[in-house]
């Protein structure tokens, strides 16, 4: 099973799924209550040195330090009510996001984790009380390992990212931000499997959406350029929440609202993930710090009244 794919099984089954704005809004009903409606910040040192005024959505304050519990606590309020357990696959925050969805419900909560994810993000789910599957740290093992786990255990598989209740679940920042500071005539967002991008691709349906990807990660851009999906390149960036392939969904979402995909350095990427805390004093991690990077390297890209989605802030 390819690791863009999802099991017909997962999180309420629907094999031909399908997502709109509509889904966003309600998914944003859904959560009220359960999930913290994050922060933006605003830097005058930062508006100087892109040319633009940015209004930073602070997703690194989120619970659980990161966007992943939108759309997590949005599917598990969606699962039949028969489902006992969940599992997924996560080199971080989505298993993190779940575990504590799950631990909310009364769920147990299975979590496939690469051998090479960060100390901190494994401490995290085994905090919110999940039970760890290590495996190796390649697409296809983390895929055949959840496959296992899913036949041992009867546990409902949910996505991490190529899901409708997650897309929805996670545009809902956007759209909490567009409500607060819209319009916008840009929301830049990080994109890895790709459902934070889906989301808030729905979500500022009015905006100028753009991805920002890591030149070591760029499936996105290629696939989107090419009009079809293309394989992941190996998990090398420092942005380990950004390492997965697109999601097939998220691919034809993003496709039909025409987003760009800028790309960021290696070396851009660790800059301003330091940067932040410097000139904003928070703390987020190198894949939320990737719109940043892409802006730097990207000279005039960022115009107008642009959001910025801080993806989260588990290093």
């Amino acid at each position: 099973m390819p690791a863009s794919s999802e099991p017909a099984a997962s999180a309420c089954g629907r094999t031909h799924p399908s997502v709109d704005r509509d889904d966003v809004l309600a998914a944003a009903r859904r959560i009220a209550g359960r999930v913290h409606r994050t922060p933006v910040l605003t830097s005058r040192t930062l508006d100087a040195e892109f040319g633009a005024k940015l209004f930073f959505k602070c997703e690194n304050l989120q619970r659980m330090g990161a966007f992943k519990i939108r759309g997590a606590t949005n599917a598990v309020l969606q699962l039949p009510r028969h489902v006992r357990a969940v599992a997924t696959h996560s080199s971080g925050n989505h298993g993190a996001a779940l575990a504590l969805a799950a631990r909310e419900a009364g769920l147990d909560a299975f979590i496939v984790v690469p051998s090479d994810a960060r100390a901190s993000k494994r401490a995290a789910i085994e905090r919110y009380g999940a039970s760890v599957v290590e495996c190796e740290p390649t697409l296809e093992a983390r895929a055949a390992t959840l496959e296992q786990v899913v036949q041992d255990t009867g546990a409902t598989f949910v996505p991490p990212y190529d899901h409708p209740h997650i897309i929805a679940g996670a545009g809902t920042a956007a759209l909490e931000l567009l409500e607060e500071h819209g319009p916008l005539d840009q929301v830049w967002v990080p994109v890895g499997g790709g459902g934070l991008a889906a989301g808030t691709a729905l979500a500022a349906d009015t905006s100028d959406v753009i991805l920002a990807e890591p030149e070591l990660a760029r499936d996105a851009k290629d696939s989107l350029e090419a009009g079809e999906l293309r394989p992941p390149l190996p998990p090398r960036t420092v942005a380990d929440g950004l390492r997965t392939g697109l999601g097939n969904l998220n691919f034809h979402i993003l496709r039909r609202r025409r987003c760009r995909v800028l790309l960021a350095s290696e070396s851009s990427i660790k800059h301003w993930t330091n940067r932040a805390a410097q000139v904003m004093k928070i703390v987020i991690e190198p894949s939320a710090a990737t719109t940043l990077a892409a802006m730097a390297d990207n000279p005039g890209a960022a115009r107008g009244r642009v959001g910025v989605v801080l993806s989260g802030g588990n290093l």
